[in-house]
């Protein structure tokens, strides 16, 4: 009943302001207007004045109304300064709580209960340090100052901190806005504007938000540090902790730009990815898919052949091709680049200084003015009982294990439906395994659009793989010398018995072990940063897999750039780390890869889309290739030619992406990939196809039907 009062009370009032356009009082010109009048009344009734303007001003902060800056210039201008500016004040942050109290009284429960993920980071922001997040909001007054007054309602904040942080965050852009206000009322002609006292006044106004940015910084540097002692002078520019993707590149950048940088590694060089990932795991691939070819030879108009082969000598294969690529990444290349490369282990001690425990027993210690976390990820191995007693290889340690047996597993289980889980099943089972893959979930490669799912499993178990998805894994144990895992499906037992076990449900981020706990800085998934990869210490910065949110070789790279960068000039230009076009891509066979939204995500985001799609086909040169399968599929916003997101399945769909991803990230259409010239015959005219199919279903019909008329009127 008292929410009802509420909303009837408040939407008279606003039906009164827009029906008698009230808004019209709230103007510069109806200020200059009345400004000799106001006087007037003031010099009879002071007190009454005041309080009018005060209930007014009151009103209108508390309603949201439009005018409330406009109201803070009449202030200046009809009461001078200093009291311009305690009127102002106390009526806008009595105005603001009341608003603050309205949105908490009527909206906070249904609001949190319904849309708690979307407020999640303002949640997060005020349970950590509401008051100061508070404040930094007040201090700029750029930021809708009614949108503050129903956000915070919303959140658990207390009534009398929001009070008292609003009035003294509101206070300095008060002060500014009334200062101008009090220029207001000198100006009678044009040429008045010109005077020194009414530029400034303006210019200050312009200019305060970037003051206010400024002090809003400067205050949480001050704070952040305060316990420490910061060094007169550094050893080093950058420290670069970590020697995967993310560690390379910056430490590259650094270098490149003369900054003197020290990249600290106590494995391997290049990390996960050219050591257990991206480049073992590719190569493996390679020799699978040989392998099926030569089975698949009769598709080619060759005889079919069960290849014969030496696993062992597949397995040295792959550790030839890390040995090739290899120097790429060495410890020798970096430092001919210009890099101090440190073999060790490296924990942060203070904001500045790194505290290295070198491979060969000794210690050192060296100080930057900036620090980068690279430390990557490493295999999750999930709490499965009975998991250590049967032995379990991940992807980090499979390489070297399986390089020392003579033949591949005769029975093997992969747990995991992800991308790592489904090349490693796939590639394995075509080398003559028989593998069992254990996915708990509905589907596999579940961030997928169901349809991708499916057409992965199909692939998959051509393959020879037997996929098992809601299966949960309970145990496993020994009977004998036989291996067992025990999964769950449907509320039954099964035992599955296995010779190897392989570990395949993600990766999680390295986060102990260098220090970050002991000085404060955030730890959850991933090392917790800003929007231009800061921690809590604006000096110390994370980037690749320890930093999120994507697992990926490349983006571990884009983002070192913006570490690397922001770290060295940040002093100068900050860069936002942009992650609106970030493509990936699942190497099973056919492959599928990926750049912005699919169609279950615009669903969940109740995002509007149109979806184009191109088969494969019928592709001229799939089709001479014998591996006319799979699909181009585009969303782009309704009736734009907008992409919004890609999906490819096919051979080599890794690389027909990269023409998406340039469009995208380049703002261009899919007329503009239509105009492009595609060599004929090759797999990227499917990209041209698919910009086809749009365009022919957004032909202009009505212009279509007006030139059949006009060419049948030109044949007579």
């Amino acid at each position: 009943m008292k929410k009802t009062v509420i909303l009837v009370v408040a939407a008279a009032l606003l039906a009164t302001f827009f029906a008698f356009d009230l808004g019209q009082y709230l103007t510069l010109e109806s200020i200059k207007a009345s400004q000799g009048q106001i006087e007037q009344w003031k010099n009879a009734q002071p007190v009454l004045v005041v309080g009018v303007f005060f209930s007014v001003y009151v009103a209108v902060t508390a309603l949201s109304l439009p005018g409330a800056a406009i109201m803070t210039l009449a202030a200046g201008a009809f009461f001078g300064l200093l009291w311009g500016t305690v009127i102002v004040s106390f009526a806008s942050t009595i105005g603001a709580t009341c608003a603050f109290l309205a949105a908490r009284f009527i909206l906070k429960d249904s609001v949190q209960a319904k849309f708690g993920d979307r407020l999640k980071a303002i949640n997060d922001g005020i349970a950590k340090e509401g008051a100061f997040y508070l404040f930094t909001l007040r201090l700029v007054p750029a930021f809708p100052f009614f949108l503050i007054n129903v956000l915070m309602g919303l959140t658990p904040i207390k009534t009398a901190t929001f009070y008292f942080v609003s009035q003294i965050g509101m206070l300095a852009g008060t002060v500014v806005f009334v200062l101008a206000g009090t220029q207001l009322a000198t100006i009678t002609n044009p040429s008045d504007i010109l005077t020194f006292n009414i530029l400034a006044s303006f210019t200050l106004l312009g200019v305060f938000p970037l003051i206010a940015k400024k002090v809003i910084a400067s205050i949480q540097k001050r704070k952040v540090y305060a316990k420490w002692n910061k060094p007169k002078k550094f050893d080093r520019n950058l420290i670069v902790i970590g020697g995967g993707a993310a560690g390379l590149v910056s430490s590259y950048i650094a270098a490149a730009v003369k900054a003197k940088v020290t990249l600290i590694e106590a494995h391997k060089m290049g990390g996960d990815c050219l050591n257990y990932g991206c480049v073992p795991s590719k190569a493996l691939i390679k020799s699978a898919k040989v392998a099926q070819q030569m089975r698949d030879g009769d598709k080619y108009g060759l005889d079919a052949t069960t290849p014969d082969f030496s696993f062992k000598k597949v397995m040295a294969r792959v550790h030839d091709i890390i040995a090739a690529v290899e120097p790429h990444d060495s410890v020798e290349r970096y430092t001919g680049l210009g890099v101090e490369v440190l073999q060790g282990y490296g924990k942060v001690i203070d904001p500045w200084t790194v505290e290295v425990k070198l491979n060969d027993g000794s210690t050192q210690r060296l100080t930057a003015r900036s620090i980068v976390i690279a430390a990557g990820a490493q295999p999750f191995v999930p709490p499965i009982p009975g998991l250590d007693d049967v032995g379990y290889l991940t992807s980090d340690t499979l390489w070297d294990e399986l390089a020392k047996h003579d033949e591949p597993p005769k029975r093997m289980i992969v747990l995991g439906g992800g991308p790592i889980g489904c090349e490693l099943a796939q590639s394995f089972a075509r080398l003559g395994s028989a593998v069992t893959q254990v996915e708990m979930l509905p589907r596999i490669m579940i961030r997928e659009d169901i349809e991708v799912s499916e057409l992965a499993k199909q692939a998959l178990e051509k393959s020879g793989v037997s996929v098992l998805t809601e299966h949960k894994a309970l145990r496993c144990e020994l009977d004998g010398d036989e291996k067992i895992i025990v999964v769950e499906h449907e509320g039954k037992e099964h035992r599955i018995a296995f010779d190897v076990l392989i570990c395949a449900v993600g990766r999680v981020a390295r986060l102990s072990g260098y220090g970050l706990e002991d000085i404060g800085v955030s730890t959850e998934r991933t090392v917790v940063t800003n929007d231009y990869l800061e921690t809590i210490y604006p000096n110390i910065y994370a980037a690749g897999d320890v930093a999120g949110p994507f697992q990926f070789t490349h983006t571990a790279a884009h983002q070192a750039w913006y570490a690397a960068v922001n770290a060295l000039f940040g002093d100068f230009k900050r860069f936002k780390a942009d992650y609106s076009v970030i493509p990936w891509a699942t190497f099973i066979d056919p492959e599928v890869a990926r750049v912005g939204l699919n169609e279950q995500e615009a669903i969940e985001k109740d995002i509007p889309y149109e979806v184009t799609r191109y088969g494969i086909d019928d592709l001229d040169r799939a089709i001479a290739d014998s591996s006319a399968e799979g699909f181009v599929k585009v969303l782009t916003v309704p009736g734009k030619d907008i992409i919004l997101g890609v999906t490819i399945v096919g051979t080599h769909a890794g690389d027909l992406l990269a023409e998406f991803v340039l469009a995208m990230k380049h703002k261009l259409g899919l007329n503009k990939i239509l105009g492009t010239i595609h060599t004929y015959p090759t797999l990227a005219e499917a990209n041209k196809y698919a910009a086809g199919e749009w365009k022919r279903a957004h032909a202009p019909e009505k212009v279509l039907a007006w030139l059949e008329k006009f060419h049948a009127w030109k044949r007579g």
